[in-house]
């Protein structure tokens, strides 16, 4: 579709048919705004959790397992290699159902 687009455009020709979209209008500084994060706190940086799998000697991931923060960033834990470690798969989401319910125990 964008192919037969460009040779349109290219030979000055009119959209063909069905290609023709609905463009969506926005504000001139619109494009640059960003909503925040609902969990702006919460977010992770990729840096640190590639360095942490670096570390470990699984730089591309350990099957069955996730990276876990051992104090969670929701709880004010930092997000840095020595806050992480590796938990199965099934021992995360045995914790992520209680673990925020925690976060007073780790302030």
């Amino acid at each position: 579709m964008r192919y037969a687009l460009l040779v349109a455009a290219l030979l000055g020709l009119a959209a063909p048919l069905g290609a023709q979209r609905a463009t969506r209008h926005r504000t001139p500084a619109a494009h640059h705004e960003r909503r925040p994060k609902a969990h702006a706190e919460t977010q992770r940086r990729r840096p640190a959790k590639d360095e942490f799998l670096r570390q470990t000697g699984h730089p591309h991931g350990w099957p069955g397992h996730v990276v876990d923060h051992k104090v969670p960033l929701a709880c004010g834990g930092a997000d840095a290699p020595s806050n992480m470690q590796w938990q199965t798969t099934e021992d995360a989401k045995a914790k992520d159902r209680v673990e925020r319910q925690g976060c007073a125990t780790h302030r």
